[in-house]
Formats: C-alpha cells, structure tokens, sequence
C-alpha cells in the first residue's frame, strides 16, 4: 500500500502545495493528490520530510505526543563547550515551552562529507568558527532545533533532518528534490 512518501526537501522549498510568492512549493517536485506533509520543515531546513495520504499515520509522526525521534544535523557557530552541549541535552526553556532532553553528539570531522551541497551555500565568516552537531528530539514544534542551538549560544547556519524514526536519509538515498513511495514505516 502506498501511503508513505519520502522526499529529500531542498533548502527554500516550503511545505506546502499551494503556490507561494516567494518560495517552490511541494506541488513543483511531487505529482501525489492526496498526499500531504506528516510534520513540517522550515523553508530554511532540509533533508527528510514524510508525506501520508493516511490521517492515523500522519498523527504519528507529526504529534509531539507520540514521541517520534527525529534526528538533525545542525551546522552551528561557535566551539564546541560541554556546558552548553548539556544544557541541550538536560532540555532548554524556550519561554513558551521547554523541550524535552535532546540527544547531542559533536560530529567528527568528515562525517558530514555524505552531505550534498547547499544552493546558495551558507555565509562563512573567517573569524567566527563552527562545527556541527546531531542532535535527536522526539517533539518537533516550531523551529524548535533553530530556537534551542540559539538558545544555548550556537547560532544556526544550516540544518538538515536526516532520520525520522526508522528512516534516515542516506539509506533512502535520495538526492535533493527526489521522492518515491516507502514500504518502511518510521
């Protein structure tokens, strides 16, 4: 049965199928009717984004409550610090929630190298190093993994998800702007 759609989500693209001023919408990559996006990804964000035609699978993966993990990779500013490191994982007072405990690890060097390419790339700034994280939650709200990084003093540059649940994008393979329907569920 195919209720399941995975897309690598392109950076600017928004997640939506209706026509945007500004933006590519869902409607410019995928010819699905009836399919649409279980959780969403800021127009800045890429990587993994599931798409159901199925309602009870949809709130699976999308509602807080059911504590689906989603996994990033988050290009942030700064040097890596374990006290603001814990302060990610221990959980981050946003003001109008705080989130729960996060799985935080420092990638190593090369790790990121499975990336594609950003387009446009990010900003570098010669003086202001960075380095990347991966960080796992299981809520998902609204910008929720920008909010935390700047929170804690690491400022986003770039954020990829690349798993939900079961699903990660590099064993999907997918390239940026690809989909196909998916047997495997979250």
């Amino acid at each position: 049965m195919n209720d399941l759609i995975v897309f690598n989500k392109p950076y600017g693209v928004i997640c939506q199928f209706s026509a945007h001023e500004k933006h590519t919408s869902l409607k410019d990559y995928i010819e699905a009717p009836g399919f649409y996006p279980a959780g969403r990804l800021d127009t800045d964000s890429e990587g993994l984004l599931l798409l159901t035609n199925d309602g009870r699978l949809q709130t699976k993966i999308a509602e807080p409550k059911h504590g689906k993990k989603k996994t990033y990779w988050a290009q942030v500013e700064g040097s890596p610090d374990e006290a603001k490191l814990n302060l990610l994982r221990d959980g981050v007072d946003l003001g109008d929630f705080v989130t729960r405990p996060a799985q935080v690890r420092v990638l190593d060097a090369g790790e990121t190298d499975r990336l594609w390419p950003r387009n446009p790339p990010i900003r570098e700034r010669k003086t202001v190093p960075d380095f990347w994280l991966e960080i796992t939650i299981s809520e998902g709200k609204n910008r929720q993994v920008r909010r935390m990084t700047a929170k804690t003093g690491y400022p986003c540059l770039r954020l990829v998800r690349i798993a939900v649940g079961r699903l990660n994008i590099f064993s999907l393979d997918l390239a940026p702007g690809k989909w196909r329907f998916s047997a495997t569920k979250p």
